[in-house]
């Protein structure tokens, strides 16, 4: 059986008003390809921006692989390493019993995970990582492409 390809994927997320509008940006790194991706949206969050960008990123890999995600939303972070199992156990619940926020984006991030191997780091934004840095840069320049 071969060995499944190993992926990176840096994502990253914008908004201007947090609701307004946002973009969001990934690069896909495979070897020595490198795919970048960007969109935007005219009311949204920036927490909707950074999930938009990993399912994005994410629904390009057309088989299983091995996937390392850098982020730098904590939101997103905790949300697929610590809150997501009891939200889907309460119903899309919160610890408040609230609705999950951005609970469409969720699920599909749930099920793209589910696909593949996934490893996830985090890293501080504006922090002068290089990739986080191009991802930010992407994740403007579609607000800025939305707002000509």
């Amino acid at each position: 059986m071969a060995a499944a390809q190993r992926v990176e994927i840096f994502t990253d997320g914008a908004c201007r008003g947090n609701p307004g509008p946002g973009g969001w940006g990934a690069i896909l790194r495979y070897g020595n390809k490198e795919t970048l991706l960007q969109g935007a949206e005219e009311h949204t969050t920036n927490n909707r921006m950074e999930l938009q960008a990993a399912v994005s990123a994410l629904e390009k890999l057309t088989r299983p692989c091995d996937v390392h995600i850098t982020t730098d939303s904590r939101y997103m972070m905790d949300g697929i390493q610590q809150w997501l199992t009891n939200w889907k156990l309460n119903g899309w619940k919160t610890a408040a019993k609230k609705p999950v926020k951005n609970e469409d984006l969720w699920k599909q991030l749930d099920k793209l995970v589910e696909k593949h191997n996934v490893t996830w780091t985090w890293v501080k934004g504006h922090s002068g990582h290089a990739e986080n840095e191009k991802v930010d840069q992407l994740a403007n320049d579609a607000i800025d492409n939305l707002l000509l």
